[in-house]
């Protein structure tokens, strides 16, 4: 590899709703560094929360990029990426956080020994990652929030997570509809979860 071949970065985001602060920052952080595409459930467009004045004018200047169009999440080859961050991503626990295809992707990251990296809420897609038998494989997401299958395997169980805790969630308004409280789901498989200020 010369020195100037970039690898490549892969950002998930939720498209129920990204911090319009944390993607910039993510990306602003990465694309120096990184060949950077961008990817979501379907290949839909993200819906950015949260934005003042200059995240506008930075996100509408991104969107005349070609690069600011993401790519269908059930298309992500994980062998083409060398890291893969999810920003601060509210939308995560109705999206990301049952999605089967992530769970793939990110369960290749961890056999490759590869960069993964989830900040604020971003964490709630790394409860995804789950060890499907083979005879399990090609069910719906439907399935695996099933009774039955929560015993399944969580495959970042033995590391550490920091992430919005449930104080924080719970000064949000929207507290009461959140289908996931990502602090007690990482607790409850068997992760170790504190706050930033912990």
């Amino acid at each position: 590899m010369t020195s100037s071949t970039k690898l490549n970065c892969l950002i998930v985001l939720s498209k129920d709703g990204v911090s319009a602060q944390s993607f910039i920052q993510c990306f602003t952080m990465t694309h120096t560094a990184f060949n950077v595409q961008l990817a979501t459930p379907g290949g839909k467009q993200a819906e950015f929360l949260s934005t003042d004045d200059q995240s506008r004018r930075w996100l509408s200047d991104f969107n005349t990029k070609p690069f600011s169009v993401p790519l269908c999440l059930e298309v992500i080859d994980a062998q083409r990426y060398s890291c893969l961050i999810v920003p601060h991503s509210p939308g995560a626990v109705h999206d990301l956080a049952s999605s089967v295809t992530l769970g793939q992707i990110l369960a290749q990251f961890i056999r490759d020994r590869k960069l993964i990296c989830a900040v604020g809420l971003g964490v709630a897609a790394l409860l995804s990652c789950v060890d499907v038998p083979k005879d399990m494989q090609g069910q719906t997401i439907a399935d695996f929030q099933s009774e039955k299958h929560k015993s399944l395997s969580w495959l970042f169980k033995s590391y550490s997570m920091t992430g919005s805790t449930v104080c924080e969630l719970a000064c949000a308004a929207n507290f009461g509809t959140l289908p996931v409280i990502v602090e007690d789901e990482v607790r409850d498989r068997g992760g170790s979860f504190s706050a930033s200020g912990e």
